[in-house]
């Protein structure tokens, strides 16, 4: 039976080999084991794949290198590129990676995690200023900034993509956060845009103004077709009325003359007399009394009444048995 203090040692020797053998691989983690120095497959040590858990290896001989796998963020430093125009641009962009062979990251970026990535981030900063460096060098101020914004990004994240596939790198996306002109260029650039802009705006408020004359002629020339043929069918219609009205005044006259006559003297008595500074002057004997002086007047007295009331003024009356000034 061996001694206690053997079997504590024996002990500590399999509990030390145990913890140098074991290595937990996390969710986040893309793990690689090198034996010697060189990779070997996951096979080798007894298991299908690297997945996240508990896993054992030879102590001492083999080592285990884990990387992020997670998506990787690069804000690209500012770069100056040149249009087609020769004019130079300030352009800030990103970059969303992430590792997918951990074999071809590992050969490409090396074994220790944080400077790995720094290649990594350096690498696809180089690819990436060349690739807008390129495009940029294709098209014109306006085409970058708004018209071919959108196929710069979709081409250079192409390029970006076929080169990080060398790396074991697999590219999310590619943007650009800002465009800007230098200090010394904006100045002039800007005044040239607010003047074209206001020749633009000059030119849309003439159109806005021919437009408006037009619709103002139409409008005036619809407004006098519709009076001219308001007017006519007015004019129509009360010549229609007027002869409607003198049909029954011929009718109704031919019935009875003597009444017709009466009825038309009382209307032009109710006419004359109705507002008391209404004055008349008139021979007492006059046919317009005639039915003042007779209840059976003529049939000829109604047009005399008509022609009579026609006479109505706003001076004193004048008696016929009154002296006039003349006589005075």
């Amino acid at each position: 039976m061996m001694p206690k203090p053997a079997i504590l040692g024996l002990m500590v020797i399999v509990f030390t080999v145990g913890l140098m053998a074991a290595f937990i691989v996390k969710e986040t983690e893309l793990p690689l084991i090198l034996r010697l120095g060189k990779i070997i497959s996951p096979q080798i040590v007894g298991i299908d794949e690297l997945s996240p858990g508990l896993h054992f290896k030879w102590p001492v001989f083999d080592k285990v290198v884990k990387f992020d796998k997670r998506i990787h963020n690069l804000d690209v430093p500012s770069e100056h590129f040149l249009t087609i125009e020769k004019k130079n641009l300030i352009v800030d962009s990103f970059i969303k990676w992430r590792i997918v062979d951990v074999i071809s990251y590992f050969k490409t970026m090396g074994d220790n995690s944080e400077r790995a990535e720094q290649r990594a981030k350096q690498r696809l900063g180089e690819i990436i200023a060349n690739g807008l460096r390129n495009e940029f060098g294709k098209r014109t101020i306006n085409d970058v900034v708004s018209g071919e914004r959108s196929q710069i990004m979709d081409r250079v994240t192409t390029i970006v993509s076929e080169r990080a596939k060398e790396f074991g790198m697999k590219i999310i996306d590619v943007r650009i956060k800002r465009i800007e002109l230098p200090k010394e260029v904006s100045s002039s650039v800007y005044r040239r845009m607010e003047a074209e802009r206001e020749q633009y705006a000059k030119k849309l408020r003439s159109q806005g103004e021919a437009e408006a004359v037009r619709i103002q002629a139409n409008a005036d020339r619809e407004s006098i077709e519709i009076i001219a043929k308001a007017e006519r069918d007015a004019e129509r219609i009360r010549g229609e009325g007027d002869a409607t009205a003198n049909g029954i005044y011929a009718k109704t006259f031919n019935q009875n003359q003597e009444f017709y006559a009466l009825y038309r003297s009382l209307n032009a008595y109710k006419k004359i007399f109705d507002n008391k500074s209404d004055i008349l002057v008139i021979q007492p004997n006059s046919e317009f009394f005639n039915y003042f002086n007779n209840n059976m007047g003529r049939v000829t007295s109604s047009l005399t009444t008509e022609s009579a009331a026609k006479t109505v003024t706003n001076h004193p009356i004048i008696s016929p048995s009154q002296p006039t000034g003349t006589d005075k």
